[in-house]
């Protein structure tokens, strides 16, 4: 995973758990709603002064901010999984491989 994708997750985590919305956050730290999204998705970065304006309203350092110690849960999980079974839903050689993966992985 690359460092905005890794650092957008976090932030969109970081929200979440603060209990707000994009459009808060957004408010919140002077940006629009779409810019926002952009960074949550891995797709922009935050310039130093955005990154200060998170810190502040996410209530966190920037060692929490860029630490990976994000384990997902079981519900992210599954959800992560029937995303990657979707992109490769019409290609038979690799749902095959998949399904023998997962078939061996459940009889351990």
């Amino acid at each position: 995973m690359d460092i905005k994708k890794a650092f957008g997750e976090k932030v969109k985590r970081l929200r979440h758990k603060r209990k707000l919305t994009q459009e808060q956050l957004a408010e919140i730290i002077e940006m629009s709603p779409k810019n926002l999204s952009k960074i949550e998705v891995g797709a922009s970065f935050v310039s130093s002064e955005t990154l200060e304006k998170l810190l502040v309203a996410l209530n966190v350092t920037a060692e929490e901010l860029f630490a990976n110690d994000y384990i997902k849960t079981p519900n992210e999980l599954i959800n992560d999984i029937y995303c990657k079974i979707e992109c490769i839903k019409k290609n038979q050689k690799k749902l095959e491989i998949t399904y023998k993966m997962l078939d061996f992985i459940i009889s351990l």
